[in-house]
């Protein structure tokens, strides 16, 4: 995944975009992850979707939201995998429901 969000970052690299347009991957202090990624001027294309969470339990979640062209989404400690897949859900054209399908690991 790493390797795939590098080659996404860089092929949206134009000498402007990559200075109005963030990533920003930082922990919390539950703990977990928070990400979140600007895609506006890209080519991705999503309607937004207010947060959803997803709880197996206390230790065991994750949680999305798209707004404005703005993917955001916080994990446990082990769920940062996970975000960046679901990401890649969001590029790669997957529908609603196949991102409110991604399971917890």
């Amino acid at each position: 995944m790493i390797d795939w969000i590098e080659n996404w970052y860089s092929s949206n690299c134009d000498g402007n975009w990559e200075h109005m347009n963030v990533i920003k991957i930082e922990t919390l202090d539950n703990p977990g992850w928070n990400v979140e990624i600007d895609f506006n001027n890209t080519s991705v294309e999503r309607d937004n979707i207010t947060w959803k969470l997803v709880e197996i339990s206390e230790n065991d979640w994750f949680g999305f939201s798209i707004e404005n062209n703005i993917f955001s989404a916080a994990g446990d400690p082990y769920k940062l995998n996970l975000i960046l897949e679901l990401f890649k859900k969001v590029v790669d054209g997957s529908d609603d429901s196949e991102l409110l399908e991604m399971k917890t690991q």
